[in-house]
C-alpha cells in the first residue's frame, strides 16, 4: 500500500502540520480524528486496515489530518471565543491547503469527508459550511452540538460552527440546493452508542429541511468506539 508523509508549516495556524495519506488513486477521502486526535489515529486504530483492498486497488485514497481541537474547542484555558476562532483557522487550513494537495493528488474537485465521534462532528460542519468541496459527508457516531464547550458564551461564529442551531434556520437556496443534490450524507451510530441520540437528532433536522439522507441505525448492542468504526468504514466506503 502507498503510504505517505507530508509536513508543512501553515501560516493560517502558525504552526507546523503533518498528514498522513493512503492509496494511490481513486475517490479522495479527507479523515478528520476523533476528539484532539493525532494524523496517525486512523491507521493506528485498524480503519487504513479495514480498507486495505479498497485503497491497494486504486478505489480510495485517505487523507489523514492533525487536529487542534486542544488549542480551540477543548482549550479551557483560552475564552470561549477565541476557541472558535481557533477552529476557524484549523477549517481554513483544511480548506485552502489540504483539500488542493488532495485534489492534485488525484484530479478530483469535490472530496468526501468523514470522521469517527468528535470527527463526525468536523466533517459534518466542513462539509455544510463548504458544500461546493464535498461530495460525501459520512459520520461516523458524531456530536454536533458545540454549545457544551463554550462556557455560556455565544456568538456569531459559534452559531455558524454550530449545525444543530445554524442548520434549521438555513434558507439560502445555493446552500440547500448543494445540501440536496451534490452531497451524499450518512450519519451512523449503535445501539449503545453515547452519541445516538445526536445522530437521530441532525437527522431529524435534515428530514424537517426536505435534505436527502442516510440515518443508519447501528443494533445489536453496538457501542462508541473502534471496532463498530471499522465495520462502518467497509460498509460506506468497501
Amino acid at each position: 500500500m502507498n503510504r505517505e508523509y507530508h509536513q508543512w508549516y501553515s501560516h493560517r495556524l502558525g504552526r507546523g502540520m503533518e498528514l498522513l495519506a493512503f492509496g494511490h488513486g481513486g475517490k479522495p477521502v479527507l479523515v478528520f480524528p476523533s476528539s484532539k486526535g493525532k494524523f496517525y489515529e486512523y491507521e493506528d486504530r485498524g480503519m487504513v486496515g479495514a480498507l486495505s483492498w479498497e485503497l491497494d486497488h486504486g478505489r480510495l485514497m485517505l487523507f489523514c489530518v492533525d487536529s487542534v481541537d486542544a488549542e480551540s474547542w477543548y482549550n479551557r484555558g483560552a475564552h470561549p471565543a477565541d476557541r472558535v476562532r481557533r477552529h476557524m483557522a484549523y477549517e481554513s487550513y483544511v480548506l485552502e491547503e489540504v483539500v488542493p494537495l488532495m485534489r492534485s493528488r488525484t484530479q478530483a474537485h469535490r472530496v468526501a469527508v468523514t470522521g469517527c465521534s468528535f470527527g463526525g462532528y468536523h466533517a459534518t460542519n466542513f462539509a455544510l459550511r463548504h458544500p461546493d468541496a464535498v461530495s460525501h459527508c459520512v459520520s461516523m457516531s458524531g456530536a454536533y452540538d458545540m454549545r457544551q464547550f463554550l462556557d455560556g458564551h455565544y456568538d456569531e461564529n459559534c452559531y455558524f460552527n454550530n449545525p444543530v442551531d445554524f442548520l434549521p434556520n438555513l434558507s439560502d437556496p445555493w446552500y440547500l440546493d448543494q445540501y440536496r443534490n451534490n452531497i451524499g450524507w450518512v450519519f451512523a451510530a449503535g445501539e449503545h452508542d453515547i452519541c445516538l441520540g445526536e445522530n437521530q437528532r441532525i437527522a431529524g433536522i435534515f428530514r424537517e429541511k426536505g435534505l436527502p439522507h442516510w440515518f443508519d441505525f447501528w443494533g445489536l448492542g453496538a457501542v462508541h468506539d473502534w471496532p463498530l468504526w471499522q465495520l462502518m468504514a467497509k460498509k460506506y466506503f468497501g
